[in-house]
């Protein structure tokens, strides 16, 4: 699958959720792990803010990568930041979207522009 490196440099990016460990199979509980390492995955929200737009997305980000003092509404840096589109049919009908993955999650600070 393509992955699209996503620069975060001139953005804002605060938490909106806090992380909560991914579920792979609802019905039985199951939780996502990385495919290569096996570690469990997590996922965060956030709002990425930049040139007066702002988009909520969910980030999935290894467990160890889950950064210590995360705040909600507090700035964030998201390491390693990728954007991989997807297709898939479920139950007879297309979907698509972009799918985010981060190698960490972690505390910023409020760029100085923002006066915070």
């Amino acid at each position: 699958m393509r992955s699209i490196r996503v620069e975060t440099s001139g953005a804002t990016i605060l938490l909106t959720e806090a992380p909560e460990k991914k579920i792979r199979d609802r019905r039985t509980g199951e939780l996502a792990t990385d495919a290569a390492t096996g570690e469990v995955l997590m996922t965060v929200g956030v709002v990425h803010i930049e040139d007066g737009e702002s988009s909520l997305i969910k980030v999935t980000v290894p467990q160890s990568g889950v950064g210590e003092g995360l705040a909600l509404g507090g700035p964030v840096a998201l390491v390693g930041l990728v954007a991989r589109p997807w297709e898939q049919v479920f139950n007879g009908q297309p979907r698509h979207g972009i799918a985010y993955r981060a190698a960490a999650v972690t505390p910023a600070v409020f760029p100085s522009s923002l006066g915070v």
